[in-house]
């Protein structure tokens, strides 16, 4: 990292800036945010930084991969004002969401699993146990037919609003049919294969577009193989989450121990 000629324990905000390859400007932002400690002024009013800038910015940079912007933001926050604490209970906070992301990986894979199974039939009609009828989508008396079922049950089996549902039937994720008679849209045992499947992948982080092309796969195929490889990948980027994790731990600690703390 490039030093100012005039001082060996000084670095200007462009030579901190150069050595990550960022501006100037974002050197300031991140002074600014809290993500580095204040800096001192020269007698002409210009920033000067110090190594421990340096060390606070690695670690900052180090902890972004793994643990996401705005968290590295307040955990650096945090740590700059003596809350130590506080920043370990948000690195904590982190790692219990890769863990969580991580039983979403396995149920998807369990869902998978699942689907080569003939599952208990869905409840199709009203009852004492039939979630509240979606406004404008009265649930009917009448049951759809065998291993089929209606939105208001679908929707309570995933554990989310019929609204949800029709949000995924827009993006093409779903394709219920009409009865003829009461217009009432039906699932049959394919669409509640689907719904299940975007339900645990969108838990699973992955955004409606990037379903689409896998839902369309698993029509194409009658069946869920084309999701193998999207399983790996995700497997693939929690492992990656991990060790950046970890790369930005060994950065936090020596920031830390540059503070004395």
């Amino acid at each position: 990292m490039a030093r100012n000629p005039q001082s060996r324990d000084r670095l200007r905000p462009v030579d901190l800036a150069r050595g990550h390859g960022l501006s100037t400007q974002a050197v300031r932002n991140y002074e600014g945010a809290g993500i580095l400690p204040a800096a001192d002024r020269s007698p002409h009013g210009y920033r000067t930084y110090t190594h421990l800038h340096a060390a606070a910015l690695r670690a900052f940079l180090a902890l972004v991969p793994g643990h996401g912007h705005q968290a590295a933001a307040s955990v650096m926050r945090a740590v700059n004002a003596g809350a130590d604490d506080e920043a370990y209970r948000l690195l904590d906070e982190s790692h219990a969401r890769l863990l969580d992301d991580r039983a979403t990986l396995g149920a998807v894979e369990r869902a998978l699993r699942d689907l080569a199974r003939t599952e208990a039939p869905l409840p199709s009609s009203a009852g004492p146990d039939a979630p509240p009828r979606p406004a404008g989508e009265p649930v009917p008396a009448a049951a759809p037919g065998r291993g089929r079922t209606f939105i208001g049950p679908l929707a309570r089996r995933l554990g989310v609003r019929p609204a949800t549902l029709r949000a995924w039937e827009r993006a093409g994720l779903l394709r219920p049919r009409r009865d003829p008679h009461t217009g009432y849209r039906v699932y049959d045992e394919a669409d509640v294969r689907d719904a299940r499947l975007v339900h645990q992948l969108r838990r699973g982080g992955y955004l409606l577009e990037q379903i689409a092309p896998l839902i369309a796969q698993v029509r194409s195929v009658g069946g869920p193989e084309p999701l193998r490889a999207a399983l790996d990948d995700w497997r693939g980027r929690l492992t990656a989450r991990g060790r950046a994790m970890l790369a930005g731990a060994a950065e936090l600690e020596a920031y830390l121990r540059a503070r004395g703390s």
